[in-house]
């Protein structure tokens, strides 16, 4: 049997809002503990320099700065971490080190999560392990989404068949079936759209609690319209770039109207992911930002006809939940154990991944 092995993750998802840190003790298919986690911010003039390089595909000044950029926002809310909750790094046996996704597009066979694994592994002095899509994405698959067995491992002692959907800038789900079976894929726009939308339209970073959605009107003909984009249709495995959706699909509508549209798009695209499922979802968990948005969660609720929860109402850290996963995925690569799946990614067989980093 495996040993148990202290891991920290760390996640920035597309919405650009900051850095996770989570502790995870695990063998990289059970969980023994999870410890204590952190959000650190990025500061405003970070997160500009991180979205001048989005969708670069080739290195250049943009890129250049917004990897030390997010390095060393990494660096940094590691050793808050550890300052703050006591506990010392030399006590971390690896770091799972997401980076933060510029460009996604698995079609070229290319992603890149930019953030320097060797420079972070030295500054922490403890192994990292990084770039874990891109070998998924080389072999064909989609590199995305990388949390699924993680959720199953979650979710073993739960009534399945049973959903896990992921919010962040770009929504994904996970879809675990009675006998543990695993399908995922990208479902469309998350925050993403919104929060765009937000900074646009009403001066504000995002919809703190979907009160702006909560105030307007969706506008149906809009809704229905985008019901038909080809994207939901397409057979998963499948994954999005955070740019392929975009909020200008709501160009003329009030503020209110707006984010009360997109909001509803967003759980609309969603719940059309169930046609894909190979039985009906008892339930459907949400975790990331989505889950802290009522009015989401609402729409959510009476698109899919199914109860949804938060992550939190099962006693899961929703805002931790990726960075536990790329900690529980560290251990994995470590270990040689397949990260992604043909029923996940798309990949031809089950694959590992990820490059690993010595302190020294």
């Amino acid at each position: 049997m495996a040993s148990f092995l202290r891991t920290l993750g760390l996640m920035s998802g597309t919405s650009v809002d900051g850095v996770d840190v989570a502790l995870v003790e695990t063998d990289g298919e059970r969980i023994a503990s999870f410890g204590p986690t952190l959000t650190v911010s990025y500061p405003d003039d970070v997160r500009r320099t991180i979205r001048a390089a989005f969708g670069a595909e080739q290195p250049d000044a943009r890129t250049e700065a917004a990897e030390r950029a997010v390095t060393e926002a990494h660096v940094a809310a590691v050793k808050q971490w550890s300052s703050v909750h006591g506990v010392a790094l030399s006590t971390i046996d690896v770091v799972g080190f997401h980076g933060q996704t510029i460009t996604h597009r698995p079609e070229k066979r290319f992603t890149w999560q930019i953030g320097d694994g060797a420079s972070l592994a030295r500054a922490l002095g403890v192994r990292a392990i990084g770039d874990m899509r891109s070998a998924d994405v080389l072999a064909g698959g989609q590199g995305a989404p990388l949390v699924p067995v993680f959720h199953a491992a979650l979710v073993r002692e739960l009534l399945r068949p049973i959903a896990v959907v992921n919010i962040g800038g770009v929504a994904n789900v996970t879809w675990i079936g009675e006998d543990g079976s695993l399908l995922a894929f990208d479902t469309g726009p998350g925050n993403g759209p919104i929060d765009d939308w937000c900074v646009r339209r009403a001066g504000q970073r995002f919809d703190s609690e979907g009160a702006l959605a909560a105030a307007g009107k969706v506008d149906r003909t809009r809704l229905e319209r985008w019901g038909e984009h080809l994207y939901f249709a397409r057979k998963p495995p499948k994954s999005l770039d955070r740019g392929d959706f975009n909020d200008a699909w709501a160009d003329g509508l009030s503020a209110a109207d707006g984010a009360a549209t997109l909001t509803r798009a967003t759980a609309r695209a969603i719940a059309l992911a169930a046609r894909h499922f190979p039985a009906p979802a008892r339930r459907w968990i949400v975790t990331g930002g989505g889950a802290r948005n009522p009015t989401l969660l609402a729409a959510l609720a009476e698109e899919t006809g199914t109860p949804v929860v938060p992550a939190s109402a099962l006693g899961w850290d929703g805002d931790a939940l990726e960075a536990q996963a790329f900690a529980f995925l560290a251990v994995r690569s470590l270990r040689r154990l397949p990260l992604t799946f043909p029923t996940t990614t798309g990949a031809p067989t089950p694959l590992c991944g990820g490059r690993l980093h010595l302190p020294a």
